[in-house]
């Protein structure tokens, strides 16, 4: 894939945007290779989204927004759902998703941090939901963005500014800034990896679908039951390590 590079590094997924000369910006081929990654990931226990160079991902690139100048209507509409298509294959990735967010994550990179499970930003990252700037809105990634920064939007969406890292931290868009960003993403990936493969996946649907009481009960005690769940909490009472797969 041109535009992004995809490494298995042990039971991690590194999926990695690699055009550090457009500031990782985003055109339709990326956007198809995006979603052809996090459509299936196979066995991977988590997956690493990063960017090549000093920006994680600048939003959409230059050369197709001006393409995107002469689409009709109806080309502007199946334009916007293959962005969208590539939201929701990362959002649904059944695997955990860690984003680790360098330079500049504007407008679409924004979306793309939003999706992800877990986001870590250098201190010198900055975002933004610039859409309105150009006369549009930032329709397609919200339904990703809302769940995150909620009431936030209203400022950030309607101005268009540029925040830094620290403020993305206090409306929500990510879970915490480091300067030593690998690092962080590994004493992540160290705690993802410590828990039953199974229970993480599972833990990641109940997120997104929220089951009613008799459902949740219901799955409660299908793991528990199950071979990982067993392991899991015998190894507890045994004070040793459990045997993941």
């Amino acid at each position: 894939m041109p535009g992004l590079r995809i490494e298995r590094d042990g039971h991690v997924l590194r999926v990695t945007l690699a055009r550090p000369e457009r500031r990782n910006a985003f055109d339709a081929e990326l956007i198809a290779e995006l979603t052809d990654a996090f459509a299936d990931v196979g066995d991977a226990r988590a997956v690493v989204l990063a960017g090549d160079g000093p920006s994680f991902c600048a939003g959409a690139d230059v050369e197709w927004q001006r393409s995107a100048i002469d689409l009709s209507l109806e080309e502007n509409v199946e334009d916007a759902l293959r962005l969208y298509r590539m939201c929701e294959s990362i959002d649904r990735c059944p695997a955990p998703v860690i984003a680790r967010v360098q330079g500049y994550a504007l407008g679409g990179g924004s979306g793309l941090t939003a999706c992800a499970d877990v986001a870590i930003a250098a201190p010198d990252a900055v975002f933004g939901f610039s859409e309105v700037k150009l006369g549009i809105i930032p329709a397609v990634i919200s339904p990703f963005v809302l769940p995150r920064i909620g009431a936030h939007a209203r400022r950030y969406f309607l101005t268009g500014e540029r925040f830094d890292a620290e403020i993305a931290l206090r409306i929500g868009l990510i879970e915490g800034v480091a300067a030593d960003l690998d690092a962080a993403v590994d004493r992540i990936l160290t705690e993802l990896l410590s828990a039953g493969p199974e229970a993480v996946r599972e833990a990641k649907r109940l997120i997104r679908e929220r089951p009613g009481g008799e459902e949740s009960a219901q799955i409660a005690a299908r793991l528990r039951a199950g071979e990982e769940g067993q392991e899991g909490l015998r190894a507890f009472l045994d004070r040793r390590e459990p045997g993941w797969p």
